[in-house]
């Protein structure tokens, strides 16, 4: 099993999310992953079923390259949802 938080496969679009006041970019499975892993359960709580769609998607990402597409979106409805998106 490929570890996800290292994965280098490319999104299929480069989010720019605001976060404490800077922007980020968010490009790959694995970049996605550390930003939604790296906040705590807390802080995803108002969208749990939203945040654990997108581990899954990026989880499932980071084994095959194909699934890049369904783990896109399920970044995009949770930044979306969040407001996160700049």
């Amino acid at each position: 099993m490929s570890e996800p938080s290292r994965s280098d496969t490319p999104l299929k679009a480069t989010f720019k999310v605001k976060l404490n006041g800077e922007t980020v970019s968010v490009a790959t499975v694995g970049q996605a992953y550390r930003f939604i892993t790296r906040l705590s359960a807390v802080e995803w709580m108002e969208f749990r079923s939203l945040h654990n769609d997108a581990v899954t998607s990026l989880r499932s990402a980071a084994e095959n390259a194909m699934l890049t597409a369904q783990a896109t979106n399920a970044l995009r409805a949770l930044f979306a949802r969040a407001s996160l998106l700049s």
